[in-house]
């Protein structure tokens, strides 16, 4: 599913799917850039026009719920995007068929969902099912194959089966090496999920230094004020206090906890978890301390076209 440009291919210039398709590609600009407040009225205003244009059960209604779940999915609108998927899933099954790469897609997002929920059990199944739809479609070593490899690890990981998770990063990230280069998105991703399995292991010097590979990319491809950036930066705040680097990790957390009050409300996962993790750190630099452990990471999911999915962890101190 190539978000919206589908359709302007089959509009043959008709200025209404003209319109649409710069609405669309304004609001997943918007969306990139973490400016989900900016970018949510116009994938609704995208899909008012669409659902007017071809029905309620066309194809090119799929992508534009896929694309506004998504949105829903970062913001932690869960219901709603579930709602959204399952409604893309059923039109794209009854018209493309349940072995379709497109359907592969909100297979992908289903299980990246569940992820973002803390559900990675649930999540898994869904995962499972897009790779072998894509893998059969599209042969091992597509890009969309990788994503998807990813995405399976990365709930995998969620789940604490960090061995199996770690070779499937490995395969993800050559192949998005081979095609993509050596500076790009997708790498950071891999490279962040990476450090959080070096992390697990045990293996602070090499967490550190994949996580600030990732930190590089995103900062260079996104700008230092990201939510993406955010999730790289509390992370390796979470390794420097376990190493008991207690003022480099709260001025992390300080920065990564700025930029996630400005992008989300006050009950997003992320604004919780680093404002928790910011708390319990003062409290041991400031000499009030409480007894702490390392939990379960809480992840989010993102990819940047049409299926975002692969993981990031976002770790709670």
């Amino acid at each position: 599913m190539k978000r919206i440009e589908t359709m302007a291919k089959s509009s043959h210039g008709d200025l209404a799917m003209q319109q649409i398709q710069e609405i669309c590609d304004q609001a997943e600009i918007l969306r990139f850039q973490g400016k989900y407040d900016a970018a949510e009225p116009l994938l609704c205003e995208t899909l008012a026009m669409v659902e007017e244009t071809y029905g309620a059960d066309h194809i090119e209604v799929a992508t534009v719920l896929n694309n506004l779940a998504v949105l829903y999915k970062y913001t932690a609108r869960f219901e709603e995007a579930e709602r959204l998927y399952r409604r893309a899933l059923a039109i794209l099954e009854i018209t493309l068929g349940p072995e379709h790469p497109d359907v592969a897609t909100i297979y992908h997002n289903l299980g990246g969902l569940e992820h973002a929920r803390g559900q990675y059990a649930n999540g898994e199944p869904f995962a499972q099912r897009s790779v072998a739809i894509r893998e059969n479609a599209l042969g091992p070593n597509h890009l969309d194959v990788a994503a998807d490899i990813a995405a399976l690890a990365a709930i995998l990981d969620g789940q604490g089966h960090y061995h199996k998770a770690e070779p499937l990063y490995r395969r993800a990230l050559a192949i998005f090496e081979r095609h993509l280069g050596v500076e790009n998105y997708e790498l950071a991703i891999n490279f962040n999920n990476l450090a959080a399995s070096a992390f697990h292991r045990g293996n602070y010097t090499e967490a550190e230094r994949l996580y600030r590979h990732a930190l590089g990319i995103k900062e260079k491809m996104l700008g230092p004020e990201h939510p993406e950036v955010a999730i790289t930066l509390n992370n390796l705040a979470v390794l420097y206090k376990s190493q008991g680097g207690f003022s480099e990790a709260e001025e992390l957390y300080q920065r990564a906890l700025a930029i996630f009050e400005c992008a989300f409300r006050d009950d997003h996962p992320h604004v919780a978890t680093t404002r928790e993790n910011y708390a319990k750190m003062s409290r041991l630099l400031h000499g009030r301390h409480e007894g702490e452990a390392t939990q379960p990471d809480s992840r989010v999911a993102h990819r940047n076209e049409e299926n975002p999915c692969t993981k990031v962890t976002l770790a709670s101190a």
